[in-house]
């Protein structure tokens, strides 16, 4: 983060923890790859005998923020696996238990949360085992005091891992938390050595350096930002606005969407007060569609307002983008954790500019850092089912 945002940020009330959070990124990446190092054994007894199984379905599940890590973690899983992995909100497996559980096949239940107090953590974890004859958990999570830790720490058929705790973010919106525990899972299942995680760290530490086109964008009181990405991006791409939402207490509206699928009626959301970010994809194939979009959008009423993040320099064609070659070996599940600083940075200028509390933009208590109000009904095995 450059000396003159960073100083802003840290000076102005309510928005410390977020700032820091932020920064702190690289710091708990490296901190994050040490620590799965350091339970490799552990982490590969319990799941070799897991992922021999052919039949094995995994499922990566979590609230919110946490559901789109797992959304931006399945299909590159699922590439690098060769296996069926799915990504299931834990909302979705609350309220509909016997059709996301509909299969009673192996399963890993793999549980994101930064608390692990929100009532759907653990509340999923506990239909699993009720609906389903052979499931086993992992639980990657940011608190040891938290309800999901405990209930799984040392139980038999579950494995359950601590971010570093630096990672449990004291803001409202997740930071951190989200990249530590998306960055923890693609080690833990499919590995990577430390130089991916030291040259993401290097490409997090230069965005998070001087960023005078932030600054501007923050400045030029867009009302809505589109967001948009392909495969493991789409997923990032919602994570993105959900924390635009977030930090401006819904005073700026977001919306995300596939680069394919945005021309097929979503499109109709912008207008000349729009900013679009376009995440490009890494691989060949796809980033062929990324480019199309980017070029359209750059050609109509969004051609002021369009800009890419991308490894390649294909995209760099308005001097609109940020480029990252020195990333370009790595696939775009790995590159989100480095690719969402631009959104959070974002999130967070805006919030400023909008004389909010990043901290906690609903002071009145409206919508809370750990969810509230959700009672968890207990499974009828009569009727339907």
């Amino acid at each position: 983060m450059s000396s003159t945002t960073n100083t802003h940020m840290n000076h102005t009330a309510g928005s410390e923890a977020t700032a820091r959070e932020i920064a702190q990124q690289p710091e708990v990446w490296r901190a994050v790859a040490k620590l799965i190092e350091d339970q490799r054994e552990d982490l590969d007894s319990f799941l070799s005998p897991l992922l021999e199984r052919p039949n094995l379905r995994i499922i990566l599940a979590g609230a919110g923020t946490s559901a789109f890590a797992g959304r931006i973690a399945a299909p590159s899983l699922a590439r690098q696996l060769q296996r069926r992995v799915d990504a299931v909100a834990t909302t979705d497996i609350v309220s509909n238990p016997h059709e996301c559980f509909a299969e009673d096949v192996p399963t890993l239940l793999v549980s994101f949360a930064r608390s692990g107090n929100s009532p759907e953590s653990s509340a999923a974890t506990i239909l699993a085992d009720e609906i389903l004859t052979d499931v086993s958990h992992l639980v990657i999570t940011c608190d040891k005091q938290g309800n999901l830790f405990k209930i799984h720490q040392g139980r038999d058929k579950s494995f359950a891992i601590l971010m570093p705790e630096s990672a449990n973010d004291q803001g409202f919106a997740m930071t951190s938390s989200f990249t530590s525990m998306l960055l923890a899972c693609l080690l833990i299942l499919r590995g990577a050595d430390n130089t991916a995680v030291n040259a993401l760290a290097g490409a997090a530490e230069r965005i998070l350096g001087p960023q005078e086109m932030l600054e501007k964008l923050a400045l030029k009181g867009y009302d809505r930002v589109v967001y948009l990405g392909s495969g493991p991006l789409a997923g990032l791409a919602q994570e993105c606005a959900l924390k635009l939402l977030e930090l401006t207490a819904g005073k700026v509206i977001a919306y995300h969407d596939s680069s394919l699928g945005f021309r097929h009626g979503p499109k109709s959301v912008l207008t000349d007060k729009t900013l679009v970010i376009v995440f490009v994809s890494s691989d060949a194939y796809t980033r062929n569609y990324d480019l199309d979009i980017l070029a359209e959008l750059r050609s109509g009423i969004a051609a002021e307002n369009t800009v890419a993040v991308s490894v390649h320099p294909e995209a760099d064609t308005s001097g609109q983008s940020w480029v990252f070659p020195e990333l370009s070996t790595l696939d775009d599940a790995l590159l989100a954790p480095a690719y969402v600083l631009f959104a959070q940075l974002l999130a967070l200028l805006a919030s400023l500019q909008l004389g909010l509390t990043p901290d906690n933009p609903f002071p009145s208590g409206d919508v809370n850092r750990v969810v509230q109000g959700v009672r968890i009904h207990p499974l009828e095995r009569t009727g339907t089912y």
